[in-house]
């Protein structure tokens, strides 16, 4: 099973700041995922990351992210996680 598809949202919470507009987009992560043709990537990766059991797969965008912070960074499973949990970037 594939990831759920994102949902576009019109209306925007005035206590919610998009992540966009919190993160510098100079960082040199934020200017990668710029140069990456994302949904190229999920057509031909997107297939690696699904599911078959238990709930729906995450994002292949996401995951592929989280690889590439593990390899970059030479992090464990957990700390790629720990990480991501409390650094935007």
């Amino acid at each position: 099973m594939g990831p759920k598809p994102v949902e576009e949202r019109s209306d925007h919470d005035l206590f919610r700041t998009e992540l966009v507009n919190l993160i510098d987009q100079r960082h040199e992560l934020a200017r990668l995922a710029d140069l990456i043709d994302w949904p190229a990537f999920a057509q031909q990766w997107g297939a690696q990351f699904e599911s078959t059991t238990g709930r729906p797969a995450l994002p292949t965008r996401l995951m592929a992210a989280l690889l590439h912070l593990k390899h970059v960074y030479a992090l464990s499973d957990e700390d790629v996680v720990e990480r991501w949990v409390e650094n935007p970037y």
